[in-house]
């Protein structure tokens, strides 16, 4: 058990410097200095992956800090050079719920209004079922920020798509125009922590405080990226169903701190994306539901059709 555990702490290692301090290298080598030799360990090893997908190991102590957030960072623009992906394996997911509890909780998301929700699909009748957890596509060519007439869905440069409830004004021209059906309406006032509900707004953190008469959704959580942590539903995932990262270092990283190579990995499991002939580019990726990791009737038996979501307490 402690030796599994110093495994997972291992590859979370890897995530928080892969990503948190921009350690996935340029030109085929990493970039490392001396920076935290206070810090760390100097018998420790960190892996980090190169563009070409080869990991190599890097005394902890020789790891240079690099913040991702820039000195001057606005919310509505992102994160200048990153391409933020998702890629969701449909043979991992066992309709456990912890993403779905993890982003409420989070996001301090209560009654129905989740963002993200797990369906549970079947093409035809005598074939296999499974689930597949949906959110937010965050398109590249998003059909919501053009139908928004005050500007408050927006895109920003890092591919993330988000709702600004200061400018929303609550028409669901987005709702409407949204083909994946992701988006929610705040229809009563939402019951949320008076200290939520005091805290200072800002439009890359949805629903803190979610407002009546507006419209959420799933952020992609840029406020856990800036901190250099992966999003609450990758996280807290028993089952590695989620992993994400950035499109343009070919890179992606599930909730166990290992790190993909994106192209390879869309390449190999026949990676696709929702209602691709709509051209409105997904940034989520899908992974078909092949050699799942559990019997399927085990996990069936404890499968309830979506009426509500639990509270937070």
């Amino acid at each position: 058990m402690e030796e599994q555990e110093n495994k997972q702490n291992s590859k979370r290692k890897f995530f928080e410097l892969g990503i948190k301090f921009g350690l996935v290298a340029t030109a085929g080598s990493v970039i490392a200095s001396k920076g935290l030799s206070d810090k760390k360990n100097s018998d420790e090893l960190v892996e980090l992956m190169s563009t070409d997908g080869h990991l190599i190991k890097v005394p902890a102590n020789e790891v240079q800090e690099v913040s991702l957030k820039p000195a001057n960072y606005n919310p509505r623009v992102g994160f200048p050079g990153k391409k933020f992906v998702m890629v969701v394996d449909l043979a991992k997911c066992k309709n456990a719920l912890k993403c779905q509890n993890a982003c409420n909780k989070g996001h301090y998301i209560t009654g129905e209004n989740a963002w993200l929700k797990v369906y549970k699909m079947q093409e035809a009748e005598k074939e296999a079922p499974y689930f597949m957890p949906t959110q937010c596509q965050h398109c590249d060519k998003p059909p919501c920020v053009k139908v928004c007439p005050v500007d408050a869905t927006f895109k920003r440069q890092d591919g993330i798509v988000l709702i600004d409830n200061e400018r929303c004004i609550g028409c669901r021209f987005c709702m409407a125009a949204c083909p994946y059906s992701v988006r929610v309406f705040n229809w009563s006032e939402p019951t949320q922590p008076k200290e939520i509900q005091e805290k200072e707004y800002t439009p890359d953190y949805c629903g803190t405080p979610s407002v009546k008469g507006t419209v959420d959704k799933c952020d992609f959580c840029p406020h856990q990226i800036v901190k250099g942590e992966l999003p609450f539903c990758v996280k807290a995932c028993p089952n590695d169903t989620f992993a994400f990262g950035d499109a343009y270092e070919d890179a992606v990283t599930n909730g166990s701190g290992q790190t993909f190579k994106l192209s390879k990995l869309l390449k190999d499991r026949a990676g696709h994306r929702l209602m691709e002939g709509l051209g409105t580019e997904p940034s989520v990726y899908y992974l078909p539901p092949v050699d799942r990791l559990a019997d399927f009737d085990d996990s069936v038996k404890n499968y309830k059709e979506f009426e509500s979501v639990p509270k937070i307490e």
